[in-house]
């Protein structure tokens, strides 16, 4: 296991995820949260719902009816949360264009968040632009983990190389 990386101090109006909980806790947003996929807005809302846990970045949850309709197919992808459980994936399809598995939700989730239940998080490395209150997102590092990167928050961010052990 790799030891605990030092966390960067954070500045002024800025958040370190070595201070977010673990368990990680849901929380309302009222930023402006959007997706663009093959050049269009297909997200954009002012009551996402965000996730913080220890050592990640952000990830945003989008109410269903702040997404463009019909561009979603189902996947057979799967994934389990220790804490929210059971996740679903989607592909995005849109205007010619697929991506697969870019999208996640939790029908059911675990006892303590059931506020996500329907939700549809992002990832950000696979969608055309993320972005909070105009700023452009960077994705979390690595593959797995879809958090948003924004300057309001600082790390190290779970997902860097050897970052499995945090």
């Amino acid at each position: 296991m790799s030891a605990r990386p030092q966390p960067i101090p954070p500045g002024e109006g800025q958040e370190s995820v070595w201070d977010y909980p673990r368990p990680p806790r849901v929380e309302p947003c009222r930023s402006q949260v959007e997706v663009v996929f093959a050049g269009v807005t297909i997200a954009v809302t002012l009551a996402a719902l965000r996730v913080l846990e220890t050592s990640h970045p952000p990830n945003y949850y989008f109410p269903p009816d702040t997404v463009i309709p019909g561009i979603f197919r189902a996947s057979i992808k799967t994934s389990w949360c220790e804490w929210k459980g059971l996740a679903n994936y989607y592909s995005v399809v849109h205007r010619g264009k697929a991506v697969a598995d870019a999208v996640w939700t939790y029908r059911d989730p675990l006892p303590g968040y059931e506020a996500l239940a329907g939700y549809l998080a992002f990832y950000p490395a696979l969608m055309e632009a993320c972005i909070v209150n105009t700023e452009l997102v960077l994705p979390q590092p690595g593959g797995f983990y879809g958090g948003w990167i924004t300057s309001k928050v600082v790390g190290p961010f779970k997902g860097e190389p050897d970052s499995m052990g945090w």
